[in-house]
């Protein structure tokens, strides 16, 4: 037998980094009940019922004092407790009645279903907290929205460790579910039907880019197959969903609530927040009584208290940090989009998350929080924050167009056309080029599907 020492890596996530992300990545919605949670069960908590400052407030200095004289063995209550305003919601000029509202709201989200499930799985506390993060960076359509790289540098956790939480959850209901790609998700779908060893499987896992490009004649030429079992292949491909979560957690079935309103004053834009019916908490100051000298306070309450303490304070900072944080990457936005804000939709410009992430100096991964199932108000409507986001199309001025500015551009060519001579997807490439937009013939059929237009033989009218 002998003492030896031997290096290793551990997984160690700070508290405050998960209760931070966590809270980032909550809609508006989500945020309030979490916070009506939490006053229920931490009593170091309070609502202030007030934006006034209280006489309470204004005595607590003096209560400072008294507690100086404190034990040296316990903790720095003055410290912890010295942020009595906690966080303050600034009143909103939006009413009550303007939130946008959809239809009713449903039972239960993929990311609770998701949840549930992480529940039941013998994880230790650092894998619990990674199977939440990921969970969280699932998007409603069941795909996963950053990478695991992304992910282990943002927990500061080896990539390995990401990967063996990721692959339990990619086994959870609905199947399919943290693909990374269609890809992924079908091979999911697929090995959770015991199909490996097929000839789907091996189309989709080394095809996948010519399911849609090529015939079924074309596709057992290249499989060495027949006919019949390609096309059978193919029928078992149909069943699976390219989006996992497609129709069983509806996002528009949840109420919507913009969780920032922009106002124009002037030639300047003002981001605000819409969080007034969002709980305003502080830590409750009457708790110093607890752990002053002479008190005959146990060291279980006293341990107690510091505890609820510590997770109070790292619930307030969390608050305020998502507040901030979407306030930066929303002001970020609109230096950006000045021209969307100023003349309209027509006018949006290819931006990506990584633009904004420099800007601000954040990670992307923290930008995709931010504007996933988080919505803004704006003078021109209600936006989900993600709806800036786009990829650009080149023109002939050097210029790039934003993919949803082109959309609109080919549904306004074809609202003009003539209803007894409706133009070809070929007349309307040749507009678009003649335009200076720089497309692809077959991307117009793909936009115009995309639009929800018809062919032009379906959409010539007799008069």
């Amino acid at each position: 037998m002998k003492l030896e020492l031997r290096p290793s890596l551990k997984l160690v996530l700070a508290p405050q980094l998960i209760q931070s992300l966590k809270m980032l990545q909550m809609p508006l919605l989500q945020l309030q009940q979490t916070l009506r949670l939490e006053l229920s069960i931490n009593p170091l908590l309070e609502e202030i019922e007030t934006l006034e400052e209280t006489p309470d407030d204004a005595s607590s200095e003096t209560e400072t004092e008294e507690s100086e004289n404190e034990n040296k063995d316990e903790i720095d209550w003055d410290y912890l407790f010295e942020d009595q305003e906690g966080y303050k919601v600034k009143e909103s000029r939006e009413p009550e009645e303007k939130r946008l509202e959809g239809s009713a709201q449903s039972s239960t989200s993929l990311y609770d279903h998701l949840l549930e499930q992480l529940a039941f799985l013998k994880f230790s506390d650092d894998q619990q907290l990674i199977g939440e993060y990921i969970i969280g960076n699932v998007a409603p359509d069941g795909y996963l929205t950053i990478s695991s790289g992304e992910m282990a540098a943002e927990l500061e956790v080896l990539e390995s460790e990401i990967e063996e939480v990721l692959m339990m959850i990619q086994t959870f209901d609905p199947a399919g579910v943290a693909a990374r790609d269609v890809r992924e998700s079908l091979i999911i779908q697929l090995k959770e039907k015991n199909l490996e060893k097929t000839l789907a499987y091996r189309l989709v896992d080394e095809h996948i880019r010519d399911l849609e490009k090529k015939s079924t004649l074309q596709l057992a030429k290249i499989m060495n197959a027949s006919f019949d079992k390609t096309e059978k292949a193919l029928e078992t491909i149909k069943t699976l969903s390219p989006t996992p979560a497609y129709g069983r957690f509806d996002a528009a079935a949840s109420t919507i609530i913009p969780d920032l309103i922009i106002e124009r004053f002037g030639d300047e834009y003002v981001v605000q927040h819409n969080d007034r019916s969002v709980p305003q908490l502080r830590i409750n100051a009457g708790y110093k009584q607890l752990i002053k000298r002479g008190s005959s306070t146990s060291k279980d309450t006293k341990a107690y208290v510091r505890q609820k303490l510590e997770q109070a304070r790292w619930l307030l900072n969390a608050i305020n940090q998502r507040r901030s944080t979407m306030v930066r990457v929303m002001e970020a936005i609109i230096n950006e989009q000045k021209e969307f804000f100023e003349k309209g939709t027509a006018f949006l410009k290819p931006l990506i998350m990584d633009d904004i992430a420099r800007i601000v100096e954040m990670n992307v991964a923290t930008i995709s929080r931010v504007s996933s199932g988080k919505y803004v108000q704006t003078p021109l409507g209600v936006f989900e924050i993600k709806y800036f986001f786009n990829t650009g199309i080149a023109s002939t001025d050097g210029e790039d167009m934003s993919k949803r500015s082109v959309k609109q551009r080919l549904s306004e060519i074809i609202n003009s056309e003539e209803v007894t001579k409706p133009m070809s997807d070929q007349e309307i490439f040749k507009r678009l080029n003649e335009e200076g937009i720089k497309l692809a013939r077959r991307t117009v059929t793909k936009y115009r599907e995309e639009l929800g237009i018809k062919p032009a033989r379906f959409r010539k009218k007799v008069v």
